[in-house]
């Protein structure tokens, strides 16, 4: 069984993002960048899946610059058996991402569609199910378990109410959750071992997607700063406060 991830380079879950002085958008010169904690899980489960002897190959697909690279070698490290770039300096959108990984998906046809729940960029939650709208696949959301049995899948998804298990045919779309598995990290020689591995580099007219856009950034900017919260000796201090001051009551 041939395994889709979709992995998306973000800013470091560790950076303070800055917003650029003109307000145009985020700030990412001299910025680290990693892949999105989300797509971290989503490789994790693949290589898990070819550990149990269920998948065969491992595909890893990113969409973005020349750069983002460095995450297809990362995940290529972490057990990956190789990868395609389409590479686009462009600013897409959730749909724009969604048609061009469905033009990955007819060109590499896997049975089963791995893609982190949402990129904490960005924080849409929009791609996974978009891609399978149009490609026509079930799709089993905010997954915290995958089991594969045959020609179904089983995915427990977290809801509100708790969990939900839904059976898919294969082939068939799934996002991860965070509860899903804890994320490995590449060993030095497989590190070394992942150079050598096969990077396909190809463009969104040679899938012959157009990713124009209909959204445009007008302006970005940083949340309104906030005052230091207090703490109050008493129950009575906290009535007359929020009576008096903060006038809620």
């Amino acid at each position: 069984m041939k395994v889709l991830v979709a992995v998306k380079r973000v800013v470091d879950y560790n950076v303070k993002v800055r917003v650029k002085a003109d307000n145009s958008g985020v700030d990412l010169a001299n910025v680290k960048m990693s892949m999105n904690p989300f797509c971290e899980i989503a490789v994790e489960e693949a290589v898990r899946l070819k550990e149990k002897g269920v998948a065969t190959e491992i595909v890893v697909v990113s969409i973005g610059p020349a750069t983002a690279q460095e995450q297809l070698r990362t995940a290529l490290a972490l057990g990956a058996d190789r990868a395609v770039l389409v590479e686009s300096a462009d600013e897409l959108n959730s749909l724009a991402v969604a048609k061009l990984l469905k033009a990955v998906v007819d060109k590499e046809q896997p049975q089963l569609v791995i893609l982190g729940k949402q990129a904490i960029d960005s924080d849409n939650n929009q791609t996974g199910q978009m891609l399978a709208a149009l490609t026509g696949y079930g799709q089993g959301t905010f997954a915290s378990k995958v089991e594969v049995s045959g020609d179904k899948v089983a995915v427990t998804r977290e809801i509100d109410g708790g969990a939900q298990t839904v059976s898919l045919s294969l082939p068939a779309i799934v996002t991860t959750d965070l509860r899903l598995n804890e994320p490995r990290y590449a060993s030095l020689p497989n590190i070394m071992k992942a150079k050598k591995k096969p990077l396909e580099v190809l463009t969104p007219d040679a899938l012959g997607v157009s990713t124009a856009s209909t959204n445009k950034t007008v302006k970005v900017e940083a949340p309104a700063a906030r005052s230091a919260g207090i703490k109050v000796k008493s129950v009575a201090e906290l009535v007359e406060k929020l009576k008096n001051e903060a006038k809620v009551i």
